[in-house]
């Protein structure tokens, strides 16, 4: 069902305390089509379960023009030569 893809627990039960306790959820491992979250108590840390987050496909995105036909870069242009200082007549 849709209304229940992202459901996250707030408390599970611990077998180590024999009760229902509050969980934290840790980011455990990043994969190219989801992502891993496991619950541990916020008492004793026991590991309680697992979620997998489902990532959204990735689109296939054409390159733009610009890059596909790539234009050579101008020829780069030597600085203009500066005038030379007018020497002394020679006597």
């Amino acid at each position: 069902m849709k209304q229940f893809e992202d459901l996250r627990a707030s408390e599970l039960y611990c077998p180590r305390c024999k009760s229902a306790q509050p969980v934290r959820e840790k980011l455990l491992l990043v994969l190219p089509h989801a992502e891993l979250h496991d619950y541990r108590c916020a008492r004793c840390g026991e590991s309680l379960g697992s979620r997998e987050v489902m990532a959204p496909p990735v689109m296939a995105r054409p390159a733009p023009a610009a890059q596909q036909a790539r234009r050579p870069a101008p020829a780069q242009r030597a600085a203009p030569a500066r005038p030379r200082a007018a020497l002394p007549p020679r006597s």
